[in-house]
């Protein structure tokens, strides 16, 4: 029986596809990419990634209909590295996503599963400098991950030849679809070779997704992960009563008492609350670091690298950047504010528990916050119980 799954806007798709591998060793992969994917962390391989890593590298187009934190990434990954042949070194597979973070967090997923093949990933984004971008493209690489508008003027320059490209890779497709970048990518699309696999990732599947798939993609697999089945299990979601806005600060200054926390993101609705709250911390001699919007991307990547490695242990940041942030200690996940719209809510926490990881979250709850915090139970099917004392014991 083929699921459905009706969206927030009613867009869905049906399956039509119903294997499921529910071990990575069953995959057949090779010996160096198995390695790379239990170095990695992964134990048994999330749902998206028990339907859609299989067909991919049959070689069928695939659409996966599936929230953010479900484990597309590694998904997507993961087949490509098993399709590259290393021996040739030219770009086999290209993958496209909307922001440069985005495509930032891939291309180290893509490095990290791939740590014990050769592989040579290259990111091309906007706002770096192109002659690196031609100097890593004229040297040759496997895989190009990157967003639409670098890619497309590396792709009209000929320094990124699409002969060898055997793979393409649209994720996040109803945002890059509906943000303007439509006609760059269907350029793209006319510039591969006419026998290019297609795989697309999209939450939803608004009519501009849909024509793509029509257009670009041969009688493709279509795989649903319903939004029941997503990141929230192994996460535990605890609310704290916060009566006013005021009191916020202090209880988080008493949370970082109780919870000596391996690592936490703390997730505030604006910019200027990110700035407000790091400054707030720091003057009571909290390290924290901070990253939104307004930073340039060569601050952000520091401030990433620092969190990524351990040296800083608390990162305020906003929805922004909820999607590129996957931090394998991240174990604690604070909503300073409840996020505004319901879908960000499984953006910042499902970073927490990523892929059977368990996680904690928490959500500071004003009294005028609680219709939100009863929305978000019933959109996500799900429970926010009140934070217990031992809730250090729990991360």
């Amino acid at each position: 029986m083929a699921d459905q799954l009706n969206d927030i806007d009613g867009d869905q798709i049906e399956s039509n596809y119903d294997e499921v591998i529910d071990h990575f060793d069953a995959f057949n992969l090779k010996p160096e990419l198995l390695r790379g994917i239990y170095a990695y962390g992964f134990e048994v391989p999330s749902s998206i990634q028990q339907r859609a890593i299989m067909p991919v590298i049959k070689g069928h187009d695939v659409i996966a209909q599936a929230q953010s934190g479900t484990g597309k990434t590694a998904t997507f990954s993961i087949s490509v590295l098993e399709k590259i042949d290393f021996s040739l070194q030219k770009c086999q597979a290209l993958i496209l996503a909307p922001t440069r973070e985005l495509a930032q967090q891939i291309q180290k997923v893509v490095i990290a599963l791939g740590d014990y093949t050769n592989v040579q990933c290259h990111a091309c984004i906007g706002g770096t400098d192109v002659r690196e971008d031609i100097k890593a493209l004229q040297d040759g690489v496997h895989i190009v991950v990157g967003t639409p508008g670098r890619v497309h003027d590396m792709i009209k320059r000929r320094y990124l030849k699409t002969e060898t490209i055997k793979l393409f890779v649209l994720d996040e497709a109803d945002e890059m679809l509906s943000s303007g970048f439509k006609e760059q990518i269907y350029d793209i699309f006319q510039l591969l070779p006419p026998t290019t696999q297609v795989v697309l990732l999209s939450a939803t599947m608004p009519s501009e997704v849909l024509d793509v798939t029509q257009k670009f993609m041969r009688d493709p697999i279509r795989i649903l992960v319903k939004k029941d089945e997503l990141t929230l299990e192994g996460i535990k979601q605890f609310f704290v009563a916060v009566e006013f806005e005021d009191w916020k600060l202090d209880t988080l200054c008493d949370l970082y008492d109780t919870v000596t926390i391996t690592q936490a993101v703390i997730f505030c609705n604006t910019k200027r609350k990110v700035d407000w709250l790091t400054d707030k911390l720091t003057s009571r001699d909290f390290t924290v670091s901070a990253m939104h919007g307004d930073m340039d991307q060569a601050q952000r990547d520091v401030i990433m690298r620092e969190f990524r490695s351990g040296s800083s242990r608390v990162l305020i940041t906003t929805d922004l950047l909820a999607r590129g942030i996957d931090v394998q200690q991240v174990s604690l996940v604070i909503n300073y504010d409840l996020p505004a719209n319901k879908e960000n809510y499984i953006h910042r926490i499902g970073r927490g528990g990523r892929f059977g990881r368990k996680g904690v979250a928490i959500n500071f709850v004003t009294n005028d916050d609680v219709k939100i915090m009863r929305e978000i139970e019933k959109f996500y099917s799900t429970q926010i119980e009140e934070m217990p004392m031992n809730v250090a014991d729990l991360m």
